[in-house]
């Protein structure tokens, strides 16, 4: 079985030869990148199955590359940057990636922090069900896209695919915020939690959901949500 592959995108060479040994180590394929452009053009040719993203490149603004790879790649997204602020990490987050790592690191977490991600990537795709409907609409997990029963589509991002999908696998049910941390990945806290906010409001609003009185994802205060659509998968 070939070995995932991990995309290194970061403008210090001294921090890809890191990486790539620590990911070499480990048993992953490498490919290493200096500019945004390097690595877009190598999209053509291939896929990876992790992207590590630095956000201060010198000829791309980070967070827009990592939005299109959300959009269009279906990859993971690690951020690894050292900008710290909590509106750093969150816009990340909200932009699609799927962890936020700040610098410095030791390369043995980001080992650990890609296997995980790759785990649960794997657990995915072993889910023969990738679509399912609800309330009018059909969620195409496979294309990453929303379509109403009038025919209208609107596409989703990995990172909102994501908590569509907990939500629809648990219907009628309290998620809370611990269980979404916990099925979800990434670290606890307040940046997690607003990344959450985040994408729950985009989700409501590309359901067409009234922002002051949600029919489908209900915010139960102090507890979690609860999703209140009725289900069938296909």
């Amino acid at each position: 079985m070939t070995e995932p592959l991990i995309a290194i995108l970061d403008d210090e060479p001294e921090i890809r030869n890191v990486l790539a040994e620590a990911l070499s180590e480990a048993g992953f394929r490498t490919m290493t990148f200096g500019r945004a452009s390097e690595f877009e053009a190598s999209l053509k040719r291939c896929v990876p199955d992790v992207c590590l993203v630095d956000l201060g490149l010198p000829d791309r603004d980070g967070l827009l590359l990592v939005h299109r790879l959300a959009l269009d790649s279906g990859a993971a997204i690690i951020i690894i940057s050292g900008r710290a602020q909590v509106q750093d990490r969150v816009m990340g987050l909200e932009l699609g990636a799927d962890d936020y790592i700040i610098k410095p690191f030791e390369p043995a977490e980001i080992v650990a922090r890609v296997r995980a991600r790759l785990r649960k990537a794997r657990q995915a795709s072993e889910r023969t069900t990738q679509i399912a409907r609800f309330d009018g609409w059909t969620a195409l997990f496979d294309s990453y896209t929303l379509v109403s029963d009038t025919g209208e589509q609107v596409s989703f991002s990995n990172a909102e695919g994501q908590v569509l999908r907990l939500f629809l696998e648990r219907p009628h049910r309290l998620i809370s915020r611990i269980q979404m941390q916990e099925a979800l990945g990434g670290a606890a806290g307040e940046s997690f939690d607003r990344a959450m906010d985040v994408r729950i409001s985009r989700l409501r609003t590309k359901l067409g959901e009234d922002p002051k009185n949600p029919a489908l994802i209900k915010t139960i205060y102090g507890a979690g949500y609860i999703f209140l659509g009725d289900v069938r998968w296909e």
